[in-house]
């Protein structure tokens, strides 16, 4: 449900385009679908394309979200998975996402875990990956499907002010928005390589989308 309500509403927003160097059969398979994180209207941009090739991924996102309204109940209807940070409860996240992939279905994970630090409306290269997509690659075998995505910094970012701005003047202005879906990786066994690995993987697509953009990658 909630791809498909972010592939009706992102359009609007602004003008998505996608691209893949993946086979379509390698998609089909169930995979943890990473992907940068630049904005906070990136998750739609990113279910938007997804939504495009036939994937429609469980997201694993930051339990705060479960508290907004209507939000939450999409997210619980849809069966996401919220990921309670640095409480005893943060690894059960990584539990239900590897029974979501041993159901056969796509899991949506962000590596950095966090925005850029960046005010400006610029392009943000990924940020150094936490352990969690190395442990959930680990515990599964499944491979990495490295998403990267350009455009949505101009949709909203900045402080809050300037972020509500962005989204309402988001349909007025439209712009550009590339996504791109990599090859499918398998990750090494050590955390840290694996980490690197999936970090390198996420950054070249994130440049793959930036450059169709031509947006200048910072």
């Amino acid at each position: 449900m909630l791809s498909h309500l972010a592939s009706r509403i992102v359009p609007a927003m602004g003008r998505l385009t996608t691209s893949t160097s993946a086979e379509p059969a390698a998609l089909r398979a169930p995979g943890i679908l990473v992907a940068n994180h630049t904005s906070l209207a990136d998750p739609g941009v990113v279910l938007a394309a997804l939504h495009r090739t036939g994937i429609e991924p469980v997201v694993l996102a930051t339990a705060g979200l479960w508290r907004v309204p209507l939000l939450g109940h999409l997210l619980d209807r849809g069966g996401h998975v919220p990921v309670h940070r640095r409480t005893a409860h943060a690894a059960d996240a990584l539990d239900r996402a590897a029974a979501v992939l041993r159901e056969g279905r796509h899991v949506l994970i962000y590596g950095e875990g966090r925005l850029p630090l960046r005010r400006d409306a610029g392009e943000a290269a990924p940020a150094a990956f936490r352990s969690g997509v190395a442990r959930l690659a680990a515990a599964t075998g499944v491979p990495v499907i490295p998403v990267g995505q350009a455009g949505a910094r101009r949709i909203s970012s900045g402080g809050n002010c300037k972020q509500l701005a962005g989204f309402l003047t988001a349909p007025a202005r439209r712009p550009r928005l590339h996504v791109h879906i990599g090859t499918p990786v398998r990750l090494p066994a050590d955390v840290a390589a694996a980490s690197e690995a999936a970090h390198r993987a996420v950054t070249t697509a994130w440049h793959t989308a930036a450059r169709s953009l031509g947006e200048t990658a910072a």
